[in-house]
């Protein structure tokens, strides 16, 4: 039995969208862009931002793309999931 891709496309939203503070939140949050990397929605720059912070769960992967002014395309994309 094959597994539902919007399902697996959804919990991948939820892993990403993990708010900072929650132990183990980075890597999942970097487990979460690995995938979206690999479906062709995320720029590489964007996932080197999400594996360095695998181990700083209590940073903002939003905020520091915006400090490196890396990754508008995904910056817009979370905007858009979040209204």
């Amino acid at each position: 039995m094959d597994a539902d891709p919007d399902s697996e496309t959804e919990a991948q939203w939820e892993n990403i969208t993990l708010p900072p503070g929650i132990e183990w939140s980075g890597r999942a949050r970097y487990g979460a862009a690995m995938y979206f990397y690999a479906c062709g929605e995320m720029d590489v720059q964007t996932l080197e931002v999400y594996r360095y912070l695998a181990r700083l769960d209590a940073e903002e992967p939003a905020d520091v793309l915006r400090r490196y002014r890396v990754g508008d395309s995904w910056l817009e994309k979370l905007a858009r999931r979040s209204r």
